[in-house]
């Protein structure tokens, strides 16, 4: 086997990898867990709103 037949072999098991990467990060299975991981930023910033809207009702009583 020369170096042409195993670079084209390498780039055509890259190719097929990178098509299963796609197909995984695409399908509907996964929506639920990335909507979840994308919202994870805005998690603390919720928190955050609550405990001083708790803080402010406590201080007006």
């Amino acid at each position: 086997m020369d170096y042409g037949t195993f670079s084209g072999l390498y780039t055509g098991f890259l190719i097929v990898i990178f098509i299963g990467i796609i197909a995984w990060a695409y399908s509907s299975k996964r929506k639920a867990s990335f909507e979840q991981a994308a919202n994870l930023v805005f998690a603390d910033d919720e928190q955050a709103l609550k405990a001083s809207a708790e803080d402010k009702n406590a201080g007006a009583k």
